[in-house]
């Protein structure tokens, strides 16, 4: 790895952990993309069709793997819980729980996006970074209020298009293998008679990604 590289990491890490997240190196080659994922958000996810950042206006796997073949190096981003329910019940969580949400995903999105701009604005201009979770940056986003078919021509509507990035699952990024790979172990939560979203604690690790190099 070239010096400057490394310097850009070790201070995008240090970076990271000062607004409280736990970064590691890691190597494109180590982040994982599956067509599986697609599915999961397609199939079972309560956000799909409905935030710009998310499918199927995210990008598909073919797309992100060749995206990922122009970079060899990157951060992986670990935030463990939610600050503003360090305890969580499962009867706590509402039935529309993203906006509860709300606070923990601004906290991950808003660390992806300064760490990348840091890193452009130190000299490395492709830095690109991936969030968690669906874009809440508005109440309500352009691609769940507007009637008729919503395509790409509609992110001109986005109120922030200087911010809003894609999460790593809406991308098809096995957030998990991912994870596994820098050494971190993420699991699943338990779900209260596994229904959907009603997690049984607060123990939540969440991930983000901001590709360098």
């Amino acid at each position: 790895m070239e010096e400057s590289v490394r310097y850009e990491i070790n201070k995008l890490c240090a970076l990271a952990e000062e607004r409280g997240a736990i970064a590691a190196p890691i190597r494109t080659r180590d982040v994982v993309v599956a067509t599986w994922v697609r599915f999961k958000c397609r199939f079972g996810c309560k956000g799909y069709g409905k935030h710009l950042s998310c499918p199927p206006y995210a990008p598909g796997p073919g797309e992100t793997s060749a995206m990922l073949r122009e970079y060899r190096t990157g951060i992986l981003l670990r935030f463990d819980g939610d600050p503003a329910h360090p305890a969580i019940e499962p009867d706590d969580i509402p039935a529309d729980f993203h906006p509860w949400f709300k606070d923990m995903i601004l906290w991950i999105n808003t660390t992806v996006h300064f760490l990348e701009k840091r890193a452009f604005y130190d000299g490395f201009y492709r830095a690109f970074g991936f969030g968690a979770y669906p874009c809440i940056l508005c109440d309500d986003c352009i691609a769940e209020t507007t009637d008729g078919i919503v395509d790409e021509s509609m992110r001109r509507f986005c109120r922030h298009m200087d911010r809003m990035r894609p999460s790593m699952e809406a991308s098809c990024i096995d957030v998990f293998a991912t994870a596994r790979n820098a050494g971190w172990d993420i699991r699943p939560i338990p779900c209260k008679d596994m229904e959907y979203g009603k997690i049984e604690h607060g123990n939540i690790r969440s991930v983000g990604l901001v590709l360098l190099d």
